[in-house]
Order: structure tokens, then C-alpha cells, then sequence
């Protein structure tokens, strides 16, 4: 793994996403900044994907639960060349191919999400379906923690685990945020690996924004259990007067702040 290599990546997602974004319009950018590493990791190390064929047979799936995050996803998928800059720029326009959750309409998307609790089901239903037919495909699915609140994940988890679908990554995106506020106020779900471990899962634990140490997560053995990865990140993280702050979640950028951003990044 070329660290050096993917620390550049996230730094240009990073100026894509600010580029993109629309001033005075709310995209949901704190909880997009704070998956950037992971998606890094994932679209230039981790995953088997082509984006000159997207829908090759075996390539690998991700699906974004947490579907209000898609600035994120797209420009992680632009920087990977599944598309041009000009298409990215295009998002949230009225009229574009690009919505603000994310959309199969976009080329390397694979489920439209949005609304939450969804994206863990189907990923476990195409994870089994992969293990019946004998295929190699692998699936990742990344969660947000709030998200844990919805019971179909629990549903699902309880499948997989039954299962053995060692063929399926869970990632937890664990910001400690949520639409309403702090996890551990509105629901406290604290300690989530033994729960998940009670399930039949592998876990594993990690910091975010470590290359390294999600490198060392990702590749823990499974020992024939599906693995969930709880990742510890920043919401907002790369600009620091939204780090780690709830109202990153619906905050607006001006053209003012715009610059300032790109000016520090």
C-alpha cells in the first residue's frame, strides 16, 4: 500500500468536493468529509472495480447506506475516472444526472440510497446470492452509526452472521452524530463490537483517517464470519472549523468561504 499515493487522492476528493458544492445550499458536508480516507482506502486499494467497465461481472460492490454522503462517493468516483470533472460539477443542479443522495443514475453507483436502513439488506441478500452461485465478488457496505437505529440493519446482521457470509465487509462510519445530535444522547448504542460479535461477525476497530490502520482492519481474517469494521472518524474532518461539529451536518458554503477552504486545502 503507497500511503504517500493515497494521502494525495483524499486531498484532491477533498478539493473536488468543495469545487462541486453550490453556495448557499446545504449538502450535507460534514458527514461527507469525514468518509473521505475510508473511500480512498476503498476505490484506490481495496476494491476490484474497473471504471472503463463498470458492470464487469466480477468486479466487487459498494453501496453507500448512507446515501445523504453521496458528495463524498462521487468525488471519489470522479477522481477514480468513472467520470469528468465537468460531469461532477454538475452536481445538485437542477436538471443533473447527479442528485444530492446518491443515484444509480451516476456511472459507479451502485444502489440508490437515501433513506436509511436499506443499503445493509440488499448488500447481504447480493452477498448471499454470491455464495450460492459459487462467485468471488465481494460486497462492502458503509453505515453511518446513527443509522444503527433502524431495525432492518439488525435484521440483516442477524442473516449474515447465521450465514457466514464471509464475503461481506461492513464499515461503521462512527462520527458519534447523527440528524439530531450526539449517538450516545439520542440512542446509546455504546459498546457496539460485542454486539455485533453476539451475531456471529468478526470485528474490527480503527481510526478513520489512518491509512495504515485501516489497511491493518480491512485485512484482519474473517475466519469465515462476515466482518464489521467500526471506524472511528471526524465529522467534518479536513476543515477544521467543522470538525467534530454538529452543524457541519446542514451547513451552507458561501463563495467567501468557498475560497478560504480551497485556499487551505
Amino acid at each position: 500500500m503507497k500511503e504517500d499515493f493515497l494521502f494525495r487522492q483524499s486531498r484532491q476528493i477533498r478539493r473536488l468536493m468543495i469545487e462541486a458544492v453550490r453556495p448557499k445550499e446545504t449538502h450535507h458536508i460534514g458527514c461527507a468529509l469525514g468518509i473521505v480516507e475510508i473511500l480512498t482506502y476503498l476505490y484506490f486499494h481495496q476494491l476490484n472495480i474497473n471504471p472503463k467497465n463498470p458492470n464487469e461481472d466480477n468486479r466487487d460492490i459498494f453501496l453507500l447506506s448512507k446515501g445523504h454522503a453521496a458528495l463524498a462517493l462521487y468525488a471519489t468516483l470522479c477522481q477514480r475516472g468513472f467520470f469528468s470533472k465537468k460531469d461532477l460539477l454538475n452536481y445538485d443542479k437542477d436538471g443533473s444526472f447527479m442528485p444530492e443522495h446518491a443515484s444509480t443514475s451516476v456511472v459507479g453507483v451502485e444502489w440508490s440510497t437515501g433513506s436509511l436502513g436499506h443499503a445493509l439488506p440488499v448488500g447481504v441478500g447480493l452477498a448471499y446470492s454470491y455464495k450460492i452461485k459459487k462467485k468471488k465478488n465481494r460486497v462492502f457496505v458503509l453505515l453511518s452509526d446513527g443509522e444503527l437505529n433502524e431495525g432492518s440493519n439488525w435484521e440483516a446482521i442477524m442473516f449474515a452472521g447465521f450465514h457466514k457470509l464471509d464475503n461481506l465487509t461492513v464499515i461503521i462510519d462512527n462520527n458519534n452524530f447523527q440528524g439530531f445530535g450526539k449517538t450516545d444522547e439520542v440512542i446509546n448504542l455504546s459498546p457496539l463490537p460485542p454486539k455485533f460479535e453476539l451475531f456471529g461477525w468478526m470485528v474490527a476497530e480503527c481510526d478513520g483517517h489512518q491509512f495504515k490502520r485501516l489497511d491493518t482492519a480491512f485485512n484482519k481474517p474473517s475466519f469465515d464470519k462476515p466482518k464489521i469494521i467500526v471506524v472511528h472518524t471526524i465529522k467534518g474532518k479536513g476543515i477544521a472549523f467543522f470538525e467534530n461539529k454538529f452543524f457541519s451536518h446542514y451547513q451552507s458554503i458561501d463563495e467567501k468561504m468557498k475560497e478560504e477552504i480551497l485556499k487551505n486545502l
